[in-house]
């Protein structure tokens, strides 16, 4: 095997990580940490669960009046949350 090159381990993986299938996957697993950015703090607390499944985001919010609020602004939170991650992660946010 012949070397032509040299490249650096970091273009190397910032390569890997720009390839749309490996984004989506490293995005996904910082949704909790995306969430949080976009709800605050004080809703993320409130957020018993979040679940992420064919592009629809289910979150599970124990505050009557906190789920009535998040659930006018779904749209908002879709693109707010796909903007921050910087991939189209989520389609639709569903507030249970």
């Amino acid at each position: 095997m012949k070397r032509s090159e040299t490249v650096h381990i970091g273009e190397v993986l910032e390569e890997f990580f720009k390839r749309p299938y490996v984004a989506a996957k490293v995005a996904e697993g910082r949704l909790p940490d995306t969430w949080r950015e976009v709800v605050g703090e004080r809703v993320a607390s409130l957020t018993s669960s979040l679940r992420l499944d064919n592009h629809v985001l289910y979150a599970h919010i124990t505050s009557s009046v906190v789920r009535a609020e998040l659930f006018n602004r779904r749209e908002t939170l879709a693109a707010e949350i796909n903007r921050i991650s910087g991939v189209r992660l989520v389609n639709v946010v569903i507030i249970k």
